[in-house]
């Protein structure tokens, strides 16, 4: 498996890709509310990208319709915003972002609360916040890559929750999508994959209320929970350089979690 190595002195696009995706992130805490259309979101966030000096990845990715994926109660990832939904008290929602700047991608998630939501669903996404940020402290340069998906599962299982294994995280950088994949289960094959300084990539655990299982609607993007359960999903771009880590994707006001 070849992985992608990027030296700091290059990856400033890359810095600037995700400070803008999460940027657009923050302000979403003041547009998502009762009433709201997926399809606003999503056309919020394209204008704001433009705006920003950067384009969409998701728009026509592998022909993805969207400029960004709206995942709702029990949609795992790929929830394609929709005209026809609105927002209603008690939703969660996931919202990824991927900005490209120069060819460079900045990639990042995290959950809305509509109002008032239930205790589960609260919990449910406390607990997918923790796996994330929890899972980023395994991270170090010649440590097995296998830690990421063994410190999620113990962080979930723990609490009764599940991990999604249909989907994974993924290097990133000038392509969408590079090697390689992160886990965010226990794999011992990954076990002798290791992390390498230089490497950016993307953590973002989804975690069930239910079983992991998981099945993808007619529209062949949106996947949803097979037994119907809610799920959520946190998200961000990471960069090892040399003996630490950089969150590329970190809230420029501190308030990635909700």
């Amino acid at each position: 498996m070849k992985i992608k190595i990027y030296k700091t002195s290059e990856i400033n696009p890359c810095r600037e890709a995700s400070k803008i995706t999460a940027t657009i992130l923050d302000e979403l805490n003041d547009l998502i509310t009762v009433g709201i259309t997926t399809d606003e979101i999503d056309n919020y966030c394209l204008d704001r990208i433009k705006k920003l000096g950067g384009s969409p990845a998701p728009l026509f990715y592998r022909g993805f319709p969207k400029s960004t994926c709206t995942s709702l109660n029990r949609v795992i990832c790929h929830g394609i915003p929709s005209k026809d939904r609105r927002l209603e008290e008690g939703d969660i929602l996931n919202v990824d972002v991927t900005t490209i700047i120069d060819g460079w991608h900045g990639d990042s998630s995290r959950m809305y609360k509509v109002g008032n939501i239930s205790v589960k669903a609260q919990n449910l996404c406390n607990i997918t916040h923790s796996c994330l940020i929890e899972s980023l402290n395994v991270i170090k340069a010649g440590s097995p890559i296998s830690l990421i998906g063994k410190k999620i599962e113990e962080i979930a299982h723990f609490n009764n929750f599940s991990v999604v294994r249909d989907f994974c995280g993924h290097g990133v950088g000038l392509n969408f999508h590079e090697n390689p994949s992160i886990l965010h289960y226990y794999d011992k094959d990954y076990d002798n994959v290791k992390f390498v300084d230089g490497m950016i990539f993307t953590v973002e655990p989804m975690i069930n209320a239910g079983k992991y299982h998981s099945k993808i609607l007619n529209d062949g993007w949106t996947a949803v929970t097979k037994d119907k359960t809610l799920s959520a999903q946190y998200e961000h771009t990471v960069y090892i350089n040399g003996d630490k880590i950089e969150i590329l994707t970190e809230s420029p006001n501190g308030i990635f979690y909700n």
